[in-house]
């Protein structure tokens, strides 16, 4: 399930919706955000100013373990009376007039009026709608880990996220609770499977003491001290022309997986679960069976919209791997000026 992620404004916003929802969320709010030079003879701070979010948007980045932020969601759901089970992959769904019988790895069964896939990158139910598609190579690698704070922040009392820019390298980091921060190094390297887990321990020792263990500034104080390490590619995919079919409509990375280069994913499919939420709601205020013509309604009427916008998040989230990891140059940002957040 990964290791962290950068709640931003527009996720806040969908998960205020449901009152005391983001209170109960163990996250730290980004302050400030650090931009580093590790190129050889030319290591050097490039800037430093505050986080502009919450002025701008309303909300404040805040860094969240991933796996705490699941245990909330699935807590709040069952508190509200949805029921959440595990281990049930979709292995195909067949579609009837007025409803859809979905089938499982594990032999069961269930019944809905309709169905919403949000089962990720390796998505199923985009198999099963759409058939067999490879997913994109960038040809980008991240290796990431948590880590303790830093002894540097600690003196100096900061919570920032922070970019160091290397010679074919760049990492980012941020707080994720009081005590840990969570980074990523990206690096150009051959594909290697998406599997987010541990390495084991040898591998870990072995990076923990490899090169990056030298990084300047924080950067290899937290290589060197993590906790937890795990190595992962970075895929996307091609757009799709359309996102649902019958009874069964795809969203978040289901639909649209992005690279984690602009900190969107999560947050966009937050959106699309508030976007769908509210057509419909609006289309069937009464919550009764939908017919499947409704439904065709409904689902065109999300996608229109969210396919343009989250195509271009994507492209976006790309070209921004592309531009933090260059050679024998400062990245790009600098060059011109441009923020990459």
């Amino acid at each position: 399930m990964g290791l962290s992620l950068g709640l931003q404004a527009n996720g806040l916003k969908v998960l205020g919706l449901i009152p005391g929802l983001v209170d109960k969320i163990p996250k730290h709010e980004v302050s400030e955000i650090v931009q580093y030079s590790a190129l050889p003879g030319d290591e050097r701070e490039l800037v430093r100013c505050l986080m502009p979010h919450k002025e701008l948007a309303g909300h404040a980045v805040h860094g969240v373990r991933r796996p705490v932020l699941l245990r909330v969601l699935v807590e709040e759901a069952q508190a509200r009376g949805v029921p959440v089970v595990f281990g049930h992959q979709l292995v195909g769904f067949e579609q009837h007039a007025e409803g859809v019988v979905v089938r499982f790895a594990n032999g069961e069964t269930d019944t809905a009026s309709f169905v919403v896939g949000c089962d990720g990158l390796h998505s199923d139910t985009r198999k099963t709608l759409f058939g067999e598609a490879a997913a994109s190579f960038t040809g980008l690698v991240q290796t990431g880990g948590i880590s303790p704070y830093p002894e540097l922040f600690k003196a100096n009392g900061a919570e920032p996220m922070f970019n160091i820019y290397g010679d074919g390298v760049h990492m980012i980091g941020y707080p994720v609770n009081e005590h840990d921060v969570s980074w990523a190094i990206t690096q150009r390297e051959p594909e290697a499977k998406e599997t987010w887990r541990a390495m084991d321990e040898q591998r870990q020792k072995e990076f923990r003491e490899g090169p990056f263990s030298n990084l300047p500034f924080v950067g290899g104080e937290l290589v060197r001290t993590a906790v937890r390490i795990i190595k992962y590619g970075l895929y996307d995919r091609p757009e799709l022309p359309t996102w649902h079919k019958g009874r069964v409509v795809l969203i978040g990375d289901a639909a649209h997986p992005t690279s984690p280069h602009l900190g969107q994913g999560a947050n966009q499919a937050m959106e699309d679960c508030y976007h769908l939420t509210r057509l419909l709601l609006a289309h069937n205020p009464s919550c009764a069976p939908p017919s499947t013509a409704l439904l065709e309604k409904i689902f065109a009427d999300f996608e229109g919209p969210r396919i343009a916008r989250t195509s271009e998040l994507v492209k976006g989230a790309r070209q921004q791997g592309e531009l933090r990891v260059v050679v024998h140059q400062v990245a790009h940002p600098f060059k011109t000026g441009e923020s990459e957040i």
